[in-house]
Order: C-alpha cells, then structure tokens, then sequence
C-alpha cells in the first residue's frame, strides 16, 4: 500500500528524519574496522557484543537469524554525512561467502571523491585493494561525465569511487537530484567527500523502485540500462560473465542516494543473504517516534515488522537506543531507531554519530 498526500507526493515513515547508518556483515571483524579506520580514516564510535539471547528464540523474531546466533558489533562514523555499522557473527549455517554484486543481495558502498585518480592512487598504495580495470567515463545516458571504479577491500567489502560530473544530463529533465556530499573527509582518501551513494542488487527492479519512492519517501532520480559484454564484466567488475544491468538512482531524505540495481547474469544467486550471513546487510531511518513508525509499517503492504520495538537498558554505550527490523519488499532488511542526544558512548570518544537531520526534507 503506497501512501500518497493529494498531490501525489510520496509520504515518508511517519517522524522519520534521515537514514540514520548503513550496516554489513563481515568475516573478520578487526579487519574491517582496521581497513576503514586506516584507509579510509573512519571514527570508531563504540563496540557491542556479544549479542544473543541462547534460551530463547529472541534472535529469530527480532534480527530474523538462527536463535543461537551471536554477532559482535562496531559503529563507525563513517566520513561527514554517514554512520556504518559492522557486524559479525557466528550463528549455524552461517552462509560465509558473500554474494556478488552481480548476486541478488549484491552490496557496495560508494564514495565520492573531488580526484578520483589521486584517490584511487592512495588506495593502492595502502595494498588493502584489488582495484578492478582502470577508472572508466560514461559515455552517454543519465551519468554522462561521471567517472568511476570498483575497488575489492581485503575483509571483502565493494567500494565504488566515483567523481561526479558538474552537471548530469538528467538535471535537465527532473528537479531530484543525486545526492553530492561536499563534506571533507579528513584522514581518508585524498579528496574523499564523503559516501555519496549506496548500491544494491534486487530481485525485481519495478517492485523495489515502487517501494522505495513510495512508503518508504524517496524521490526516483533516474532511471539507467547496460548490456556488459564479458571482458568488461570480468576486467571492471570481477563477474563471472557477460551481465545486463538495469539501475534506478533513488534519493532517500537528505543525504543519501540508493541505487537499485537488477542484474541478469547466467547461473547467478538468487537468495538474499541474512543478516548473520557473511555479505548480510540493512540501512537503518532515524525515526523520533519508533511506536509510530512500527504501528505504521504493520500495516503496509510489502512491509513486515519483526518483532516488537526494543529499549536498550543495559547501561552501556547505546543505553535508550530504542529500535526494531523490518523487511520490505523482496526480503530487503530495514530498521527504525531512535537515539536520544548524550548516548552514554559520547563520554568516552570525542567522535559523533552523524545526525539526526533537521527533517526528512532538509537538503
């Protein structure tokens, strides 16, 4: 059930602000904090874990994971404009290989950049990448000018880095735009601006899109197809053959874009990971009232609300975090929460959370 105001413009989840982070799972967690902490210069917040509840079925109906499953957890901030969580677990029959990008359940995260060779340069010299093909320009279509490459992190992430053309030929034809981060990521990259985008491979591109720019409050930016012949896929993609790509940019509140992608490959993985599985992963909205939201998205159509919403009481870190998962369409895991100001981490680090955003339409 999509929920429209009179003149058609899609309504948001009830309070919500921004996406508040973005969250992964990984093999090896030291890897992964020491990789974005090093390189790319990310700002550990606070640690939990372990996470699990081994007498009950807790797990399952609040993280949708095996019930003995345990995660240990890092939240970083994650250049100006974003919060990355990390997860990793240890749950049985766990599925340790990450799906491809070309794999439904296919992740990257993409970071904008003002030089993109000078980038990509220092991120070579750190050795922590297998950089994919040399950096390639859009020739034509939506993207025209934008310049790109796929770098593959040691602990098994996908980074885009992307340099942004001034203009893109789309501005002439819709007034939503991309999100552009002009932030200074200082300590990462040479020149990183900050994580202008998120990729994710889906099932079924239209039922996604129509999910997405409808209850969940996003705005479709555009609209890209490619057919990938197989060197290319191989050399700039690390595919294992020939692809056709169909991609939908869309801008979720004020400072974040997802791409949507549906990728037709031969002999490709179909099943979404979990959440404990290793490539696993969800973005979270920043939410001022959790109850209301969750109320809401029960009662939305393609959306399933698991579990009850959580207070954490522990009096650790993130004592009154109040949050619950969701899935929408596709099985695409989501999350509201809400974090009062003076998280009880914040006495111990001079590093902050990004956010919450003034509101949802704050650009």
């Amino acid at each position: 059930m999509s929920r429209t105001t009179a003149t058609g413009t899609a309504v948001a989840i009830p309070t919500a602000r921004n996406v508040d982070h973005y969250a992964y799972t990984v093999a090896d967690l030291e890897t992964a904090v020491d990789f974005c902490t090093t390189v790319l210069g990310a700002e550990v917040l606070y640690r939990l874990g372990p996470v699990e509840e081994p007498g009950s079925d807790w797990m399952t109906r609040q993280l949708g994971v095996h019930p003995r499953a345990s995660a240990r957890i890092a939240m970083l901030r994650f250049g100006p404009d974003a919060n990355l969580e990390l997860f990793q677990y240890t749950a049985p029959e766990q599925n340790t290989k990450a799906p491809e990008f070309t794999d439904v359940g296919g992740h990257l995260i993409g970071v904008h950049v003002c030089d993109l060779d000078e980038a990509l340069d220092a991120a070579r010299r750190s050795g922590r990448v297998r950089v994919l093909g040399e950096p390639r320009t859009d020739e034509d279509g939506p993207t025209k000018g934008n310049r790109w490459i796929h770098l593959l992190t040691d602990w098994g992430m996908r980074v885009e880095l992307r340099q942004l053309a001034p203009w893109l030929p789309y501005e002439a034809d819709t007034d939503a735009r991309v999100y552009r981060p002009v932030g200074d990521w200082r300590g990462g990259l040479p020149g990183a601006l900050g994580i202008g985008h998120v990729g994710y491979t889906v099932a079924d591109l239209d039922e996604a899109v129509a999910f997405f720019t409808g209850p969940m409050g996003g705005e479709l930016v555009y609209r890209i197809g490619e057919s990938v012949d197989e060197e290319t896929a191989r050399v700039q993609y690390a595919a294992s053959g020939a692809f056709r790509k169909d991609t939908a940019a869309i801008r979720l509140g004020p400072v974040t874009t997802v791409e949507l992608s549906a990728i037709a490959i031969e002999g490709g993985r179909t099943e979404r990971p979990r959440n404990s599985d290793v490539g696993g992963h969800h973005f979270a909205f920043f939410v001022e009232d959790v109850e209301r939201a969750a109320a809401w998205l029960a009662d939305l159509d393609g959306a399933e609300v698991l579990g009850e919403p959580q207070l954490i009481v522990d009096g650790g870190p993130i004592h009154g975090d109040r949050w619950v998962y969701f899935r929408g369409v596709g099985g695409f895991q989501l999350e509201v929460l809400n974090m009062p100001p003076g998280m009880p981490y914040e006495a111990h680090t001079d590093s902050r959370r990004f956010g919450p955003s003034p509101e949802w339409t704050n650009r």
